[in-house]
């Protein structure tokens, strides 16, 4: 694997970058949001650089710096926890007691203000990560739709529970009640919907929000930080721009944090839970590591398999919890399949985001592509071959998907998750040794087969269910749609993710009972009637 000049002519000059597609200067974010107002920073800064280069007259290639954010430390993210405490008032403050209908008022407030800042989101989003503008608009309108399910999945489960149930003299009614303060970190590769995915269900549901958002896909929020600090009760939500490694450890070491939302990895994970003083206190949403098979019968669909192997291990540079990370291919049609693949993958488009019809765009830096590069030339060293037309050659943050085989126990791409547009690929002879493979990873999140015979797949299935969440017939593995759900078993996941499971994953079921006395009941339609509480009540909401 070698650098490569063509790859270098992919980056344009400044001059050369479309004008609608330009950002309007750098972008000093100083303020961000505690208790209610837009606080304004003035201490050391981070820059942001872009995965996206440009070249210079000599053909030099550099990143574009995009501008900075906040670099704050341990005072300030205490000021912030401080803030969602108080907010959250042991559950008396004014969001955790508000009614459900109150709730979403404010989320529908909140939703139309972002409406408004979409086409400066979306341009962050493919300046900050390199997502081409098709998948950037994507994940944008996604998000809203996203939200707008989530508010109609919480009026439909808050409405089932507008109502009093009488068992064995005993009446009672059930609502889901929220945790505290969650503390919401999100991804880089989908930094607006996956954080989104566990921030929105754990604002409606009555929590108070400590919110940091990711590494790299900061400053997108910025345009949204208005938003959060109007459309919410003050303390609601409070944003945290600091290295994770400073300050979350120390605000969950308070034991003042009620609920964990991670997209990351097993390893922080692990890590993080440990800090809590209480960890049977903390409730923790995780999305972690994956590394999804593909397992390709004999008899399978060739033209099938390829298409969506080539889709599910490449869609934005393999940059996905979700994607097809090993292929594994019978030996009696790997041949074939690896030629049709490789022939599929050479006709990718690589190039800039904005570039219509793109599929391969920059990585977040060039440490991404020397991990790609260190990890097939291990791969290389112990027998295995790139084998796709200059698989694997680089230039700064651009790399050119590499498919490799055949990969062996004890190379990295046997096990580890690459995360990126290196496809590895290995053979099997008899079906066992392909489910072995999946029994004995750490990860089990989804598997996708390929093949016709209803009776081998049938056979398969039963196992790979009870190691996987998902087991996808004849298709790349995927999320969507948002109202399946969305997990994972052993290192992959902590909890159940989908419209309707993150409002129950960011709540608890709490209940009023009584005895089912004429006073008892007397008393109930009192409350009900004269809307004294905001717990017990029989309201519907439309």
């Amino acid at each position: 694997m070698h650098p490569s000049d063509a790859l270098s002519n992919l980056f344009p000059t400044a001059e050369s970058i479309p004008t609608q597609f330009r950002l309007d200067g750098l972008i000093e974010q100083r303020r961000y949001v505690i208790d209610g107002r837009l606080a304004v920073w003035d201490g050391p800064c981070k820059k942001v650089f872009s995965p996206i280069c440009t070249r210079d007259e000599s053909g030099e290639v550099r990143q574009v710096e995009l501008g900075s954010y906040p670099l704050m430390g341990e005072t300030e993210s205490d000021q912030l926890l401080e803030a969602a405490v108080a907010a959250y008032d042991n559950g008396r403050g004014r969001w955790p007691t508000m009614t459900v209908a109150e709730r979403i008022q404010c989320m529908q407030d909140f939703v139309r203000q972002m409406a408004t800042q979409r086409d400066l989101v979306v341009k962050l989003i493919m300046w900050e990560i390199g997502k081409s503008l098709t998948d950037s608009r994507k994940e944008f309108d996604r998000t809203v739709e996203y939200i707008q399910a989530t508010i109609e999945a919480l009026k439909a489960l808050d409405n089932e529970n507008s109502r009093f149930t009488v068992v064995e003299g005993t009446i009672g009614q059930i609502r889901r009640t929220p945790l505290g303060v969650v503390l919401c970190m999100g991804p880089y590769n989908y930094p607006l919907n996956e954080t989104f995915c566990t921030l929105i269900p754990a604002l409606l549901m009555g929590n108070t929000v400590v919110f940091k958002p990711p590494q790299y896909g900061t400053l997108l929020f910025w345009p949204l930080l208005e938003a959060f600090r109007t459309a919410f009760p003050k303390g609601v939500i409070n944003t945290i721009y600091a290295p994770g490694e400073v300050v979350v450890p120390r605000m969950l070491a308070s034991g003042k944090v009620n609920s964990l939302a991670l997209i990351g990895s097993s390893r922080v994970a692990d890590f993080l839970k440990k800090q809590h003083p209480k960890s049977h206190r903390l409730r923790a949403v995780l999305g972690l590591d994956a590394k999804n098979a593909a397992i390709v019968l004999p008899g399978a669909d060739l033209a099938t398999a390829v298409k969506e192997c080539v889709a599910g291990a490449l869609s934005f540079n393999g940059q996905r919890c979700t994607a097809l990370k090993m292929l594994i291919v019978h030996k009696s049609l790997v041949d074939e399949f690896l030629r049709r693949f490789c022939e599929e993958v050479g006709a990718l488009k690589m190039g800039m985001p904005w570039d219509d019809g793109v599929q391969i765009t920059p990585l977040p830096g060039p440490h991404r592509t020397a991990y790609m590069t260190s990890a097939i030339d291990e791969a290389v060293a112990m027998g295995a071959s790139v084998l796709n037309a200059n698989g694997g050659d680089y230039c700064a943050t651009m790399f050119r998907p590499a498919v490799v085989y055949p990969i062996k126990p004890g190379m990295k791409l046997y096990r580890e998750e690459q995360f990126g547009p290196v496809v590895p690929v290995m053979s099997f002879d008899d079906v066992e040794e392909a489910l072995e493979y999946v029994i004995t990873s750490d990860h089990g999140q989804q598997v996708s087969i390929f093949g016709n015979d209803p009776v081998e797949i049938g056979k398969l299935v039963d196992p790979l269910v009870n190691q996987v969440c998902r087991v996808n017939i004849n298709c790349q593995c995927q999320r969507g749609p948002d109202v399946f759900p969305f997990a994972g078993r052993k290192d992959s996941a902590e909890g159940t993710l989908s419209v309707g499971d993150a409002l129950r994953a960011f709540s608890i079921r709490s209940m009023v009972a009584m005895k089912a006395t004429d006073s008892s009941k007397q008393l109930l339609n009192t409350i009900v009637r004269d809307h004294t509480s905001n717990f017990i009540n029989t309201g519907f909401i439309l």
